[in-house]
């Protein structure tokens, strides 16, 4: 009997109820002791209908999410549980989410509207309830041919290999479940950052910092034999860029996870897209809130301590050590959620001191520009004069701002948070001469690159050796820890892992001591390695000195 063929998705509006008689009838379309090439295809086609139904109900707002994830778990169980090599796996996993871009598509022009489509994934979430799939797709003939077919469901994600149970008739096949970015050769990391554009500079950092640390390991054998790579992809640091940016790493580059993602308003695309797909989000060049939900999104790590912990400790440090009224303390902040995210670490460390957060003069500029003028003249402007400003900024938009006021309000403190770019800050400030460098202070995550500590000199030897040429900076040093904190759970986790294991590994990591001068640790209520702020000042040859804070 010839295979039957699905009809086209361009036919769905008009197709009767997907419910398990069709989905049994794909499965056993061909005859009981068709090749295995044939019933992956039969799956590919089903990932395919499966992945459109997905797809449109993800478009539409009213479909809640949790039916969606159970189905796509589900038929990702079946996928792991059906296709016996990586490749096939890969192949099958393509095809379910061709489905959904193809059912997003639908929604959009109008194939599919939302009605139907919660109609369709009503009829898949029937479909898929019951027993395991495992005996309908790879019985031996002999069973095919002679017993009736098992009511065909999905199991839930098995935590190890699948093995059916043996009987005398069936074959028993423990295929090892399929991890995307994961061979027997190597683990696939992405990083979606600004490699273009105004904000350049953090991306590249970040990059080289977290290379350096993949290629000492890999030069000492990988992790479990296994060769750590890193694939980047340039959003800009525009949150418009962002989505096809990580779309790129999760679909065409087949990455397992993402390290080092750079800025907070591209985070807030960035780490749904994540989320939807359960895939690891981990030390992001960033210390916004939107990474440090309460309680935690399972699948977001950070290494650094947050925005809100940096502009405490710098605000404590300007009241106590320099003697400055709250009063007289303004934000210079990017008008964004960047900027929004420093500014309420301002306003917390104010109320905490008991001065009232509703008078805070706020200025800023858009991202991406240099557009600082209206900023300086409304500080300029104000009666009670302003002695320190907290910076929450990028490196180029604050040397303008510096430069700007430096000669009209003598004697103004400038302090920036870690994010800011900490050597290309005092590259730009140089360049105007050292007495717009001198004193600017800047919060750090990191210890002093000028400093010995263990990590330090770990991750300058690393830069000579794979990047000769390069300065030490702080944000490749901070690309460079955080790569280390994910590669000492890689190591935990075992040779065989996936991302709920590599989760669960994270979560049970304490006491982790990398030499940094604090440790480091995680738990199921706690997404965040450290809470250390440091403080260093440019000095008049542009070098950061270290600086206590308290």
């Amino acid at each position: 009997m010839p295979q039957r063929r699905l009809r086209p998705i361009t036919h769905w509006k008009c197709s009767p109820p997907f419910h398990a008689a069709l989905l049994v009838g794909v499965l056993l379309a061909g005859p009981a002791g068709a090749a295995p090439g044939d019933k992956l295809e039969v799956l590919r086609d089903l990932a395919t209908r499966v992945g459109a139904v997905v797809g449109s109900a993800l478009t539409c707002k009213d479909v809640a999410r949790p039916r969606v994830q159970t189905v796509v778990d589900k038929f990702t169980s079946v996928i792991r549980e059906a296709a016996t090599s990586d490749a096939d796996r890969a192949d099958l996993t393509q095809a379910l989410d061709r489905g959904v871009t193809e059912g997003r598509t639908a929604v959009a022009v109008g194939r599919t509207d939302c009605r139907a489509a919660d109609r369709q994934l009503a009829d898949l979430e029937r479909s898929v309830a019951g027993p395991s799939l495992s005996a309908v797709i790879g019985p031996a003939p002999a069973n095919a041919a002679t017993a009736p077919a098992p009511a065909p469901t999905v199991a839930a994600p098995a935590t190890g290999p699948v093995v059916a149970a043996a009987t005398p008739t069936q074959v028993v096949v423990p295929p090892g479940p399929a991890v995307r970015g994961i061979t027997d050769r190597e683990i696939r990391f992405g990083i979606a950052a600004a490699f273009s554009g105004s904000a350049r500079e953090l991306g590249r950092q970040m990059k080289l910092g977290i290379e350096a640390a993949f290629n000492r390991v890999n030069d000492a054998g990988g992790v479990d034999g296994r060769m750590l790579k890193l694939y980047a992809s340039d959003d800009g640091y525009e949150p418009s860029r962002t989505g096809a940016a990580m779309k790129q790493l999760y679909e065409k580059d087949q990455v397992f996870g993402i390290i080092g993602n750079v800025g907070t308003p591209t985070a807030v695309v960035g780490v749904p897209f994540a989320l939807e797909r359960k895939m690891l989000f981990f030390g992001a060049f960033t210390g916004a809130g939107i990474l440090r939900n309460d309680p935690p999104d399972r699948y977001v790590f950070n290494y650094r301590a947050s925005y809100v912990e940096e502009t405490d400790a710098v605000v404590r440090y300007l009241v106590k050590m320099r003697k400055i009224p709250l009063r007289q303390i303004a934000v210079f902040a990017q008008e964004d959620s960047y900027g929004d995210a420093g500014f309420q670490g301002v306003a917390k460390a104010f109320r905490a001191m008991g001065g009232n957060d509703a008078a805070i003069l706020r200025v800023g500029y858009k991202r991406n520009t240099l557009d600082v003028d209206e900023a300086v003249n409304t500080l300029k402007a104000q009666k009670t004069p302003i002695k320190a400003v907290v910076m929450v900024g990028a490196y180029r938009s604050c040397a303008k701002f510096i430069e700007k006021t430096k000669d009209v309000i003598p004697g103004l403190i400038y302090t920036n948070v870690s994010f800011v770019g900490s050597t290309a800050l005092a590259d730009e400030l140089m360049l105007l001469g050292p007495k717009y460098a001198t004193g600017v202070i800047v919060t750090q995550v990191v210890p002093a690159v000028s400093g010995y500590s263990s990590i330090v000199l770990e991750y300058k030897n690393a830069l000579a050796k794979y990047f000769p040429g390069e300065a030490p900076d702080y944000v490749s040093l901070e690309g460079y820890v955080a790569a280390n904190v994910l590669i000492q759970a890689i190591r935990k986790a075992g040779p065989q892992f996936d991302t709920e294991k590599l989760v669960d590994t994270l979560e049970a990591m304490r006491e982790l001591d990398l030499g940094l001068g604090t440790k480091l640790g995680y738990g199921r209520a706690e997404h965040q390695a450290s809470h250390k702020v440091w403080g260093t000042a440019i000095d008049e040859r542009g070098k950061y000195q270290a600086i206590e804070l308290e």
